[in-house]
């Protein structure tokens, strides 16, 4: 099997659709010798700012000499982006060649009545794979959807499970309440482990604490209060942060807004525990080293300047709330906002977030099965602005908004990580970055 015989596989295998549940992952991983089993595990679990604490954690780690695997989702250009070590995405020949291992294992599965796997398990199942043929030390794993029912939820205990934010997040599948979303997000929890959380509200709070303490888990909140903010713009933040009686003094940060100093905190908090506790051995140098290194493509990212081209993967009202705020942090006339959402997303109360701050908005559509039409997405950004032009055509709409922008405006590109990357793509061919 080569790369471009892989993709279409993966490709074929994307119409199987999606199945909760760790059945058919277990039965993969058990035909492959369990490599998961082999290996140590921090799991990220929540709504919003996964990817980005997993990114601060897993450049952490690599700061103090580390091997570090990562696993995150969804990826923005290429699938290969979904499992790296040190930075570093799988190769196309490794991807291909630990494809084809796994696809003679699935036909055993299916020929003894098991479901074909969904490809994310497919991913799970490489990313394992590959982390222990890489012998890391840590793997960073992002949970893909919800957490109990997860196929990332097959580890063993994990050094820790580390909770962002969590929200309403996918109620059709995990429950219509914060309360039963909470309870499928905390099913991470395991045995015997350690337990960080950012600050959530008192009911989820509460359900993290309950399974942490049915799981002889040790509990922690991630103390924000002892963050202190220096300095924060359009290239990023300094702040100092202590915890317990370790303090560190003028920590960067080049990802920007000030959601991210939160997300580092607690990142950095995770990390000064399992130092307290024996399980990692790094400096507070090597640390901040690690936090100044991470980058994370999508997020509030910079494409270039004058005119300023910001894109962001913001694809839920909590993301969209923390994208504007993250404007004031921005000089310019003009705003620019070019915006596609997928239709099982909030998009009415997205639209009224953005509408009214926008000199012109562009709408169009993500290249997906799930996309929201360009019509229903407009209509929903004329109850807040007049200045609204549909362009359907990704690349188009590009274009439109480069036409639109002086070099004093400042255009954004958001609503969906699968629509960011498609704009990435065209940005690149056109500015080469």
């Amino acid at each position: 099997m080569n790369y471009k015989e892989a993709l279409e596989y993966i490709n074929e295998t994307n119409k199987l659709g999606s199945v909760l549940g760790l059945q058919s992952i277990e039965k993969l991983l058990s035909l492959l010798d369990n490599p998961h089993e082999k290996l140590k595990f921090i799991h990220i679990g929540g709504t919003n700012g996964k990817g980005s604490t997993s990114n601060y954690l897993s450049n952490i780690l690599q700061g103090g000499g580390y091997g570090v695997g990562l696993f995150t989702s969804p990826h923005i250009n290429k699938i290969n982006e979904s499992i790296g070590v040190n930075g570093a995405d799988i190769s196309d020949e490794d991807f291909a060649r630990i494809l084809e291992k796994i696809k003679a294992k699935i036909q055993t599965m299916v020929e003894e009545g098991f479901n074909h796997p969904t490809t994310f398990e497919i991913l799970t199942a490489m990313g394992f794979i590959y982390f222990s043929e890489k012998n890391v030390d840590y793997v960073i794993l992002e949970v893909g959807l919800g957490g109990k029912n997860d196929s990332t939820n097959i580890i063993p205990p994990p050094l820790a499970s580390v909770f962002t934010t969590i929200d309403y997040d996918h109620i059709d599948i995990l429950g219509n309440s914060l309360e039963e979303i909470a309870y499928e997000k905390a099913g991470i929890i395991k045995r015997d482990s350690i337990v960080v959380t950012y600050p959530q509200r008192e009911e989820v709070l509460n359900i993290l604490k309950k399974v942490a303490k049915d799981n002889n888990s040790d509990f922690y909140l991630c103390p924000m209060e002892n963050i202190s903010i220096k300095e924060i713009n359009s290239f990023g933040s300094i702040f100092d942060f202590s915890f317990n009686n370790t303090k560190i003094k003028d920590i960067k940060i080049s990802m920007l807004g000030e959601y991210q100093v939160y997300n580092a905190a607690l990142a950095l908090t995770s990390v000064l525990i399992l130092r307290e506790k024996g399980l990692v051995q790094i400096r507070d140098e090597e640390i901040k080293a690690g936090l100044w290194n991470a980058k994370w493509p999508g997020r509030l990212e910079v494409i270039k300047r004058n005119p300023t081209i910001l894109i962001d993967g913001a694809h839920n009202l909590q993301g969209i709330s923390q994208l504007k705020k993250a404007l004031d942090l921005f000089e310019f006339e003009n705003l620019i906002i070019c915006i596609g959402i997928l239709k099982d997303k909030d998009y009415s109360h997205m639209a009224e977030a953005l509408g009214p701050i926008g000199d012109k908005i562009i709408v169009t559509e993500v290249d997906s099965p799930r996309k929201l039409d360009a019509e229903r997405l407009e209509e929903e950004i004329l109850k807040h602005n007049e200045k609204v032009y549909i362009e359907k055509d990704i690349e188009k709409s590009v274009k439109k908004a480069l036409e639109f922008a002086t070099e004093k405006d400042l255009i954004v590109f958001c609503g969906s990580l699968y629509l960011i990357g498609q704009i990435k793509r065209i940005l690149n061919l056109l500015y080469k970055v």
